[in-house]
């Protein structure tokens, strides 16, 4: 008789646990801000606010150019959404007399927590080296191996779309 309420009891457990998780999926991929190569300053007029291009609103595959700025040679592009194992990445870079000058990461895994924080830190040095670089040829960021897999794909593609190498 105890054996089965111990057992009666734990599996009333698990089940709570387990109806208490919330299945992977991009739920929030919509509501993410973008993380971007400024740090923190001021945009630029031409760059339209993140909604415009953001979360899949370009179909994989598709450029998004921006020629407000054509006379000074700036434009903007928008990579393809890279899935990874945790969510997809998604890049919009910034050209200005064919060098990379700007990043923004669009779409990144966020479901979790630890999502959140893996490309808190992840992004903003991959957006750094990216910039140095002046193309995809970037080193992966440690403990965020498919987030930097993902946003290198999808930087080259970008590049691939703008007619740029890529390896700076």
């Amino acid at each position: 008789m105890r054996r089965t309420l111990v057992t009666g009891a734990a599996t009333a457990s698990l089940v709570v646990l387990l109806l208490g998780l919330k299945p992977h999926g991009s739920a929030t991929a919509g509501t993410q801000a973008p993380i971007s190569s400024d740090q923190g300053a001021a945009a630029p007029a031409a760059a339209p606010s993140a909604g415009a291009t953001a979360s899949g609103a370009t179909p994989s595959g598709a450029a998004s150019a921006s020629t407000g700025q054509a006379a000074s040679g700036t434009r903007t592009v928008t990579g393809n959404a890279v899935d990874t194992r945790f969510g997809p990445v998604q890049v919009r870079i910034t050209l200005t007399g064919g060098k990379l000058t700007k990043v923004d990461v669009l779409q990144y895994p966020s479901e979790s927590g630890r999502d959140r924080e893996i490309n808190a830190y992840a992004l903003p040095q991959l957006n750094q080296e990216a910039i140095a670089a002046g193309g995809a040829n970037i080193d992966a960021v440690s403990g965020a191996t498919y987030t930097s897999d993902g946003y290198t794909r999808s930087l080259q593609s970008a590049l691939d779309q703008a007619g740029q190498s890529g390896t700076g």
